[in-house]
């Protein structure tokens, strides 16, 4: 068991409930949709019903919160990532997408770390419907980094050619977020944060 905890982490039994703002508890099934957008090829917006009929996949994984948690074994269920950037074909250019959640939250990962078997796009936990302070009705699951990258309140996956720093990241979290390596920190990837920073604070008017 010790192998699978990675280091500075301890074992929980319960899930904490960890956010920023408040649970949009008026986000439901039946009110939530997913723009896939960027540079794709085949833009689109999803209705829960039409994720439920995209290809479906469980995954039984450990799970890692950059406060020092560990859980073990949780059971998910949703969409493969795969199937969805199958769905939207992304552009050769796409080289990170930004998660794009309610009340305006942000994370983003490379695509491809997204593409990993294990990642998937969940709305299903332990054979129960997500609940909404666990982030449903949809949220991100990317089990082998911290768990800030399983974006909750899922709303759209933007396509982008550069990387955008999120709302965890800009206030001095990794952007790298492995837990085996523990990037918590802002301090492991101080210069890619800075550089992300520059690019998006100091754009050009626009004419």
């Amino acid at each position: 068991m010790a192998a699978r905890i990675p280091p500075g982490q301890v074992l929980t039994k319960g899930w904490p409930v960890l956010h920023a703002g408040t649970v949009p508890i008026e986000l439901t099934p039946q009110t939530w949709n997913l723009s896939l957008h960027g540079e794709v090829e085949a833009p689109t917006t999803l209705s829960f019903a039409q994720l439920l009929a995209l290809p479906q996949k469980e995954e039984i994984v450990d799970i890692h919160c950059v406060t020092s948690w560990t859980k073990l074994g949780t059971r998910w269920r949703g969409v493969p990532f795969s199937a969805i950037s199958d769905r939207v074909k992304p552009r050769p250019e796409a080289g990170f997408v930004i998660m794009e959640c309610e009340q305006g939250f942000t994370t983003s990962l490379p695509l491809s770390a997204l593409i990993e078997e294990d990642v998937m796009v969940a709305h299903t936990f332990d054979d129960q419907p997500l609940p909404p302070e666990h982030g449903g009705p949809v949220r991100m699951l990317v089990p082998r980094r911290y768990f800030y990258k399983s974006a909750k309140w899922l709303r759209g996956l933007k396509f982008v050619r550069q990387d955008e720093p999120g709302f965890w990241e800009v206030r001095g979290y990794s952007n790298i977020a492995d837990p085996w390596a523990e990037t918590r920190y802002d301090v492991d990837d101080v210069k890619l944060i800075h550089r992300m920073r520059k690019a998006n604070l100091f754009q050009p008017l626009e004419k």
